[in-house]
């Protein structure tokens, strides 16, 4: 279902944001003071606009608060990343998601209603470090303090066992979503699915339950 994205700020995480909706088929209105940021994304966004994000006026002249979503990146000014959540917020946007760049920055996004407050290169720190630990994630998505989604690479000791087999809901309290093969995905596995040498399973859980399952389960 097509969505209307609003992003703020064009750096390197805002530039890559707006790239990827675009590509998705969603509706992008890029935003940013930079003239040369906004030209560069113009192929890459449905509109693109030279404005403030600070500018209360502004905001309100592009309809922002008619959008589902609106991405603040901006990067290293952290007092317009608050201000312009603020304005956000005041002007009555659904759902504003903003790039924190520290933990100070987050605790006032928290206070001022930010919906949702990304660390981009702790998230992607977290990832790499997850990958490179271990043979068997391919990928890591961490949902809360508590609970990963993870994508783990099938091996020969679970090779031609099916899913109420392997038992991992009551044996590890995980379960898996899907089953990657190849090119192929299922994402609606049954009980009697078996699971291949190099399969990925993509499975949710606590991270104390996926580490077991990564370590006694494959």
């Amino acid at each position: 279902m097509k969505k209307q994205f609003a992003v703020i700020g064009l750096g390197r995480f805002g530039t890559s944001v707006c790239k990827e909706l675009y590509k998705l088929g969603h509706e992008v209105l890029a935003i940013d003071h930079q003239e040369e940021k906004v030209n560069d994304i113009t192929p890459h966004s449905t509109h693109s606009v030279i404005a403030n994000g600070t500018d209360e006026k502004a905001l309100q002249s592009l309809g922002i608060r008619n959008f589902d979503y609106v991405i603040v990146a901006i990067g290293d000014d952290i007092q317009s990343s608050i201000l312009t959540t603020l304005l956000l917020k005041e002007l009555g946007v659904k759902k504003v998601w903003v790039k924190a760049q520290n933990y100070y920055h987050q605790r006032v996004l928290e206070k001022i209603g930010a919906d949702r407050i990304v660390h981009p290169e702790q998230d992607m720190g977290i990832r790499l470090a997850q990958h490179i630990t271990s043979e068997k994630i391919i990928d890591y998505i961490e949902l809360s303090a508590d609970y990963s989604i993870v994508e783990l690479l099938a091996t020969e000791k679970v090779a031609g066992k099916s899913l109420v087999e392997l038992n991992v809901r009551a044996r590890y309290g995980c379960t898996i979503l899907g089953i990657k093969r190849g090119e192929e995905i299922n994402i609606a596995p049954v009980p009697t699915d078996q699971v291949e040498q190099d399969d990925v399973l993509i499975v949710i859980g606590h991270k104390n339950d996926l580490k077991r399952f990564e370590d006694e389960g494959l």
